[in-house]
Parts: structure tokens; C-alpha cells; sequence
């Protein structure tokens, strides 16, 4: 967006509510301390913890009509310590009550990393009266190993409850998978695989994935390895997840593997990547019209197809039992990125989630992709719906205008259609009080998505932090692209491109955006859809 255009919305903006703002700034200067949940930056519409610091989601398991949702949790500060797995129920993935912390450290070390099982059929033998146990997977790290330099310091251990996850007992015949000297050696995500009739897990181990076999979730067998030479390497591999998936267009399964890195995101420090391919029970077996595009190591042009091109998604992972009725296959990643999360301007708590996202795999040219979408409970947050009808825009126009006192919060489906030729750009800009702004479009020109935050707030806690623009490579077909966007406090997630193409990024203004503007540069376009505010989790 040209500075021009910046401009003109910053003239005919301010010129209408600058006294307003400024009223609603002296009042707020004298107000109390704000309420748990309305903290500056406080999202409204992602779970956050209620206090202190958060990362990896992990554990992710639906059990008797409740999703399960475990993380990485330091109850004593809000920048990272000594590792627990704090712990959220939900009914419907939008509304989240605390529980207790689930499990502590030990003896045997921090608690990484991990994930959860309903052993249905009590393969592990530690159910109770009949009644399957859920099962917990994850990573012991001795820290005291770690500082004696060896090499053996993380290794695999599981925990079993009995009580619908309120209480958990960690199994006496821990590790179960001891560390047979890999320094990175972490994040179990296991599944019950039918076809080969057991229990399969994946974890990271430095520069690739170890697959695991187990009949009774306490005895396992190394089955193969994946990814030396495959995707990118510019950083330790973290946090994998393997799930089967139909693709409708085929009438075929695939295999996808989940494979967070840090640092080598596309556009800096933490991201996910993905692999499709096949599994035979035995290893995972790459599809051949993906090899081009995740290129060999030893080839020395290292490159990864991504989850989701945003500085803000990571070590994102699915839950496991979803009932079959259901079907779906549910993500969520943690909104930061270790290049400044220990450092971003929260006092209370620090970090959220990315809203659950259903992934389903698409045909393209260059064979199945990942396709994301909301969940549907989503909706259940709208407020009443702002159709947006179609208009034509040549520079911009208000999409949304809010009194003083609230903020954009809100869901934006949008359709963009009879793109010129020789447009430039489009897209939205979020505009506050403080003469802030933010940019998330498409650049027609250099055939890409784009975040720019570089003016939305304040970013003096990193010079990594509002660095760079942030792209999502994507070749426009046609004229016209959807888009769909959620906006909070202070997150932006977009969805693009039939859900393709995903960028996730934080922003944190000084003053609230109030503002929403959709702007053409260089040409016009049509502009369709819906705005709905949304209303607040807590």
C-alpha cells in the first residue's frame, strides 16, 4: 500500500474521531487496573492462559464429550522455567475452563512436550474397572544431564488417569523409551494405528523423525526413520505429527507428517512444516509429486512446504479421538515465535493459541495440500453479521467504524473479484488513534500474501520482531480470491486462497484498532462478503 493511500485514510479518519479518542485516552488514564481477561493485548477470541507463561500445545484429546487441552506451562513467571503441562477443558473448542496443573516436574526431569491417547481397549493395562484410561506421552528433560553436557538427558515416559483427566500418576516403569544419546530426542505424538494393529508414535530427534511401535503403549520398537534428507534443516526439528487423510478428489488416504523448525521459518525463527506421503506400518514413505518441493538436504537448496507462512504459528499439533462421526482432523498451533516470546509486552500472562483449525487435504497441480478452515463453533461467537455488498473500490473504503472504547475483534469473509490490470496491491488496513497501522493483503505485482506490521505498535522489545514484511509466495488465477480473516486484540489469522495458504501474525498496538479499511492501490476491485464481530471467550 503506497504512502499516498496511507495518507488519505489517516486525512479522513482522523479528521472525524480524533477528539473522540482523545476523550476516551484522558478517561483511561483513570481507571482502575484492568480485569482478568481485559488486559492490553488480552486476546478475546484464543485461549491464553489466566496467568503466567504458556507454549507448546500439547495432550490434545477428546474423551467423553470433552476436548482436552494440555501445554507448556511455567506456573512461577511469565518468561519460560522449569516445564509442567498446565491443562484446559472445552465442550466446544471455543470456551475454555482451567483445571489444576496435570503433571509437575520430577526427579527424572522437565516435562516436555507431548501428547494423549484414549486407550480404548486398555492395551496398557492401566485402566480402571473396565473403564479406558487416557494415556499422556511425553518427554522427560533432565536438566541436570543437560548441564553436565551429556548427550542423554530427554527421553519418552507416560502418565495414565482415571478420572476423565483430573488426576494423573506417572507410570513406575518410566522412560519408556530411554535415550540411546541424542541430545534432541523430544515432543511424542502417538496414534493408534488400525492397520497394523498398534500403537504408533513420532518424535523429533535432531535433524529427522524416529517412528516408534507399541502393542501396550509401554513396550516399544524403533521402526524407521524420516527426514534427514527432506525439508528444511535450519534449525532443530520439533513437535511432529503423523495422521492419515482422505482426498476426496482421489478417493485415496494419505499420510501427513507435521514438522515444526527452529529457527528457518520462511520468514524468520519458528515455523511448521509438512510432508504427504504414505505409511506402511512400517516407515513414512514420501509421495513422489511432493519430493520437488521439500528438495534434498544434500543438494543444498533446502526448502519446506508450510503450514502457515506467519511468524505466529508453531509447534501446532491435532487431536487425537476425535469420534468418527465427527470426522475431523483438528489443529492448533502456539501463537509466538521463539525469536521474541519471552520478551512481548504482556505482564499478566504470556502467549495464546491460535484458533482450532480443521485441516482436510485438496487436490492441486502439484498433488494434495493442506486445505484449513476455522472449526465451525466458531460461529457461535458471531454477533450480528454486516453484509458487505459487492462495491467497486478504487483506493479504499470503510469496512467497519467503531466508537471509542471498542475494538476490532472480528471475522471477515471477504470475496475480491474483477481485479484490474495493473493493480498493485489489496487489502485491509487495521488503523488506531495513535496513527498506528497494519497491512494484510495481496501483492498482484510480486505474486504474494503479505503482513506488514512494521508501523502497527510497538516492537522495542526485539529488533526481530517488525523486521520485515512477511510473504506468503501464491500465484493468483483469474481475478478474483477469497479471503478469510480473524482479527483480535492482538492477532491477525488469515485464510486464503480456498484455505491454502495460512499467515499468522501478532501485532501490538498502543491504542486499540478501531478502524477497518479495505484499499486497492494502483487499480479497483470488487469487494463482497461479511464482517461479524465476535464476542469474547471470557
Amino acid at each position: 500500500m503506497g504512502i499516498r493511500l496511507i495518507s488519505i485514510v489517516f486525512c479522513s479518519i482522523f479528521a472525524l474521531f480524533f477528539m473522540q479518542c482523545q476523550d476516551m485516552s484522558n478517561e483511561t488514564e483513570t481507571m482502575a487496573a484492568p480485569e482478568l481477561y481485559q488486559e492490553r493485548h488480552r486476546p478475546q477470541v484464543h485461549f491464553s492462559p489466566k496467568e503466567k507463561w504458556m507454549n507448546d500445545p500439547n495432550g490434545m484429546v477428546f474423551f467423553e464429550g470433552e476436548y482436552h487441552l494440555f501445554y507448556q506451562y511455567y506456573p512461577d513467571s511469565t518468561i519460560w522455567g522449569p516445564m509442567h503441562w498446565g491443562h484446559a477443558i472445552s465442550k466446544d473448542l471455543v470456551h475454555w475452563e482451567h483445571l489444576p496443573i496435570a503433571l509437575y516436574p520430577d526427579s527424572l526431569g522437565y516435562i516436555f512436550s507431548g501428547s494423549a491417547v484414549v486407550d480404548w481397549n486398555n492395551t496398557s493395562g492401566l485402566g480402571s474397572e473396565g473403564a479406558p484410561p487416557l494415556i499422556a506421552i511425553f518427554t522427560y528433560h533432565d536438566v541436570e544431564g543437560e548441564r553436565a553436557n551429556t548427550d542423554t538427558f530427554q527421553s519418552q515416559a507416560i502418565a495414565y488417569s482415571n478420572d476423565r483427566g483430573r488426576t494423573w500418576t506417572k507410570y513406575e516403569g518410566n522412560p519408556v523409551i530411554p535415550n540411546p544419546g541424542i541430545r534432541d530426542f523430544r515432543d511424542p505424538k502417538v496414534i493408534w494405528d488400525a492397520n497394523s494393529e498398534q500403537w504408533v508414535m513420532v518424535f523429533a530427534a535432531q535433524d529427522r523423525v524416529k517412528i516408534y511401535g507399541s502393542k501396550n503403549l509401554k513396550d516399544w520398537e524403533h521402526l524407521s526413520d524420516f527426514g534427514e534428507n527432506f525439508g528444511d534443516h535450519g534449525g532443530v526439528w520439533e513437535c511432529p505429527d503423523l495422521f492419515p487423510l482422505y482426498l476426496a478428489e482421489e478417493d485415496k488416504t494419505y499420510w501427513v507428517l507435521l514438522l515444526s523448525i527452529n529457527p528457518g521459518g520462511p520468514n524468520g525463527g519458528s515455523a511448521t512444516q509438512y510432508f504427504i506421503g504414505d505409511f506402511d506400518g512400517q516407515q513414512f514413505i514420501l509421495d513422489d509429486r511432493f519430493q520437488p518441493y521439500v528438495k534434498k538436504k544434500e543438494t543444498g537448496e533446502e526448502q519446506a512446504v508450510w503450514v502457515d507462512y506467519g511468524r505466529d504459528n508453531y509447534a501446532g499439533v491435532t487431536w487425537s479421538d476425535i469420534p468418527k462421526e465427527d470426522g475431523r482432523r483438528i489443529f492448533i498451533g502456539w501463537m509466538s515465535n521463539w525469536d521474541y516470546a519471552k520478551v512481548v509486552p504482556t505482564e499478566v500472562w504470556r502467549s495464546a493459541m491460535t484458533l482450532p483449525r480443521t485441516l482436510t487435504l485438496v487436490a492441486s497441480a502439484a498433488g494434495p495440500r493442506l486445505q484449513q478452515a476455522w472449526v465451525e463453533e466458531v460461529d457461535a461467537l458471531a454477533m450480528e453479521v454486516q453484509e458487505k455488498k459487492s462495491e467497486t473500490v478504487q483506493d479504499t473504503i470503510n469496512l467497519i467504524k467503531l466508537t471509542p472504547g471498542e475494538s476490532v475483534v472480528a471475522r471477515l469473509k471477504l470475496r475480491v473479484r474483477s481485479i484490474s490490470q495493473g493493480i498493485t496491491s489489496f487489502g485491509i488496513m487495521l488503523v488506531n488513534a495513535e496513527k498506528e497501522y497494519y497491512l494484510l493483503g495481496y501483492n498482484v505485482a510480486k505474486k504474494h500474501f503479505f503482513s506488514n506490521r512494521t508501523s502497527a505498535g510497538d516492537h522495542s522489545f526485539s529488533d526481530k520482531f517488525a523486521e520485515a514484511i512477511h510473504i506468503a509466495p501464491y500465484e493468483l488465477v483469474g481475478d478474483e480470491m477469497d479471503l478469510d480473516i480473524v482479527i483480535d486484540r492482538s492477532s491477525v489469522e488469515l485464510l486464503a486462497a480456498n484455505g491454502t495458504v495460512a499467515l499468522t501474525d501478532l501485532v501490538f498496538p498502543k491504542a486499540d484498532f478501531h478502524h477497518l479499511v479495505f484499499f486497492t492501490d494502483d487499480g479497483s476491485a470488487e469487494v463482497a462478503g461479511t464482517i461479524t464481530p465476535l464476542r469474547s471467550i471470557w
